[in-house]
């Protein structure tokens, strides 16, 4: 079993810049060579999953690289797994969210009944960039009844500010794999 600053340089060394994507001036983290190397897979999983809390019962991701990671988070805590997607992509009643991002607005859809109210939530993603992404989860989650306890990422922005505009939306536990 590799250790946590094994796993972060394993993950590190996975994750590769690419300038001008998508728009100049841009660089762009790609995670794929990540994902298709199965130790690094696993790094980032085992890692994310031991930055939850105990006694979670629901871990929500966001379309689409949030699904990637939160997923097996969820099955390697024994808690369910809620994705919160684009509009049009679920059946039956949704409550949506709009927010902006770096390059423009998004909405995002969790279903009505996708969360009890009262369960404890951890939100996974593969990156934090503004925090827009998580706000609007957050907002999603809340509305829902439910308690948003932690948000884990596996890539931190820090010069984005995400983690202080997540702050700022009530939003205090959050916490990355990898910060630059």
């Amino acid at each position: 079993m590799a250790t946590s600053t094994q796993n972060r340089e394993l993950i590190s060394s996975l994750i590769r810049d690419i300038p001008d994507f998508p728009k100049p001036g841009v660089v762009f983290k790609d995670i794929t060579p990540l994902l298709a190397s199965a130790a690094g897979y696993w790094a980032a999983v085992d890692e994310l999953a031991a930055s939850a809390p105990a006694g979670i019962d629901v871990v929500v991701g966001m379309e689409a690289r949030g699904f990637i990671f939160a997923g097996p988070v969820a099955l390697a805590l024994g808690a369910g797994f809620v994705p919160v997607r684009k509009p049009g992509k679920l059946p039956g009643d949704v409550y949506t969210q709009t927010f902006s991002l770096e390059y423009g607005d998004e909405t995002l859809a969790v279903h009505t009944d996708a969360i009890m109210p009262g369960a404890k939530v951890l939100v996974i993603d593969d990156v934090l960039a503004t925090g827009g992404t998580v706000g609007a989860t957050a907002a999603l989650i809340r509305r829902l009844g439910a308690d948003l306890v932690h948000v884990s990422v596996l890539l931190e922005l820090s010069f984005l500010g995400g983690r202080d505009h997540l702050a700022t939306m009530g939003i205090p536990h959050a916490s990355a794999v990898l910060t630059v």
